[in-house]
């Protein structure tokens, strides 16, 4: 089980994402029940964002001012989602995590054209600069969706990342390789509020959850540094292509 999460670490860092859906899938199939996989989830996902985004945070990746927009909405409806989980059978979860990651690897295997910015002020359409990329963030659609993201991430032991980086790239024009960076950042909070929403009903085991937390920072901080020096053409492919692989694996679990 440790080489698996040290693995699954090093290859969620480097897109982004905190590895949720394969750290739950991992300790699923282990035979771990899926409320006590989602609360390590949680855990080892906030520790690893941590480490990554110092990482990115360096090289100029995490993209603050965006965060701080569209990210404390999810972190609270996460802390909701943990909490009511309980009331949810455990295949149910599953399904509902499996279908959101088909869907969305279909999305992340299309083309993003380039869209022109206007120099028009419109409200709820903030134009944002950073570095030397430029993109225009909608308000109005970010917003609810990282709300809905933030119940459904808390509820089912993710971070979030695999739904705001999709958010990001495909919505509001963000650079794969910025999006990355800055879904790192909100990845931490996001898992703490899911764990503690989780962890309220004694969902918690620390003898899982501590040793494989350790494991997997020393993968996180392999991973990151890996992504510094990757293309952003290879970065959206594994993003997508990791995804649909958790989602079929969830799916034979469901089933079998």
């Amino acid at each position: 089980m440790s080489i698996i999460i040290f693995l699954i670490a090093v290859t969620m860092s480097m897109v982004g994402k905190g590895g949720g859906n394969f750290y739950l899938l991992a300790m699923v199939l282990s035979g771990i029940s899926m409320h006590n996989a989602a609360t390590s989830s949680q855990l080892i996902m906030m520790a690893t964002s941590i480490v990554s985004m110092l990482v990115f945070n360096k090289h100029k990746r995490v993209d603050w001012k965006l965060a701080l927009i569209i990210d404390p909405p999810t972190d609270m409806m996460a802390f909701v989602g943990g909490y009511f989980a309980s009331n949810w059978a455990g295949n149910t979860l599953k399904l509902m995590f499996a279908i959101s990651l088909i869907v969305i690897s279909i999305f992340m295997f299309i083309p993003v054209k380039e869209k022109i910015i206007s120099n028009d002020k419109k409200f709820g359409y903030w134009k944002r600069k950073f570095g030397s990329s430029e993109y225009v963030v909608n308000l109005w659609l970010a917003i609810p969706i990282t709300a809905a993201v933030g119940f459904f991430a808390g509820a089912i032991g993710i971070s979030g990342g695999t739904f705001k980086i999709p958010l990001m790239v495909l919505a509001c024009g963000v650079p794969i390789e910025i999006a990355v960076g800055t879904s790192s950042a909100m990845v931490a909070v996001t898992a703490l509020m899911g764990f503690l929403g989780h962890s309220i009903n004694g969902d918690f085991n620390p003898q899982i959850a501590i040793p494989l937390t350790i494991i997997a920072i020393i993968g996180g901080l392999i991973g990151s540094k890996f992504a510094i020096k990757s293309k952003p053409k290879n970065l959206k492919l594994i993003f997508a292509t990791t995804n649909l692989i958790a989602a079929i694996l969830m799916i034979i679990n469901i089933i079998y």
